[in-house]
């Protein structure tokens, strides 16, 4: 990334803003460092993100979430964690960090709204974003029968007919979820087997509304103005298809959210932002927790308690290397 701080703009007292931790995202890794943070007296401010509450606000149901035997919304888990951790003294700003320079501390981040934070200690948990199939059509049906996500869209197709990708646990719940809304939920996946959990896979198989087309992927998107139809093919014989829908949903995972550190921090092939057991980047002083840091797990209870390790950690920073008196 090409961004050199003494180009920027000099900027009055009010647009900059020191503080101890600053925490990039406000999803459960944020939000659960923000309390462990707060907890400690040290003030963190959180910047909200793209996804205000990341995925799981964005999850009509948690059922595997301690503490919740009967089920949990992703929106209201989402406000259970914000009022925790605002309760002990975080701040969340709904701003979006534009800009990163990690050379020197304290660290600067430039937001989208045009303010500058000075943190001593960083905790990234931007966490991911869907990955799209980059097919002819999709990005012109986006937001017109093409979507990533169920439970936002899920009742502008009441009565209709959907198609779901994917194989794995989100396309399962997401799939199981928009049977309350379409009339049918046909499920197209590249292979004979799906990767989900047990129990979604016996949920899905025995939901009259869901089908399955196996073998096939979709090479494209058509229709009128909105989703029509997708073209399909087979990944072992080559033949190719037509699937008449009003709607496709795309569930076939994530990338992470690390484009912001590209030549500052250290990532693995797929993006994912390299830590050791402590939570702590090559960069003394950031943290990375929750999905930004994991493609292995990928789950709320792991990424929240990655977020209170980081949390954790950058406390024993500030307080050894920096040494603040709190």
């Amino acid at each position: 990334m090409d961004f050199n701080l003494s180009n920027l703009p000099t900027r009055s007292k009010s647009e900059e803003e020191h503080v101890k931790v600053l925490i990039l995202g406000s999803g459960p890794a944020g939000l659960s460092a923000a309390l462990y943070v707060a907890r400690a007296s040290l003030n963190p401010v959180v910047l909200s993100g793209i996804e205000i509450g990341g995925q799981i606000s964005l999850t009509y149901s948690i059922e595997n979430y301690p503490g919740f035997p009967d089920g949990i919304g992703g929106m209201e888990l989402y406000e259970l964690f914000q009022k925790q951790a605002e309760r002990f003294g975080a701040r969340i700003e709904i701003d979006i960090a534009d800009e990163v320079d990690l050379s020197d501390r304290p660290f600067r981040v430039k937001t989208q709204n045009g303010k500058l934070y000075l943190a001593e200690s960083l905790i990234i948990s931007t966490g991911a974003s869907a990955i799209t199939l980059n097919v002819p059509g999709e990005k012109e049906f986006t937001g017109k029968g093409v979507s990533y996500c169920g439970t936002c869209d899920g009742w502008f197709f009441k009565g209709k007919d959907v198609v779901v990708v994917g194989g794995g646990d989100s396309a399962l719940e997401e799939g199981i979820f928009l049977t309350r809304f379409a009339n049918s939920v046909t499920i197209v996946h590249r292979r004979d087997q799906l990767r989900a959990g047990p129990i979604l896979q016996e949920r899905a198989r025995n939901n009259p509304k869901i089908d399955f087309v196996w073998n096939k992927i979709v090479t494209e998107v058509t229709g009128n103005g909105s989703v029509q139809s997708v073209q399909l093919r087979d990944t072992i014989t080559g033949e190719e298809s037509e699937q008449d829908t009003n709607g496709l949903f795309v569930f076939i995972g994530h990338k992470p959210n690390t484009q912001l550190f590209e030549g500052q921090l250290d990532m693995d092939e797929l993006g994912y932002l390299i830590v050791d057991q402590k939570m702590r980047t090559n960069v003394a002083g950031v943290f990375a927790a929750g999905e930004v840091a994991d493609p292995h797990f990928r789950q709320v209870i792991t990424s929240a308690g990655m977020g209170a390790a980081a949390a954790m950690e950058a406390g024993h920073f500030l307080d050894e290397i920096v040494g603040y008196n709190r």
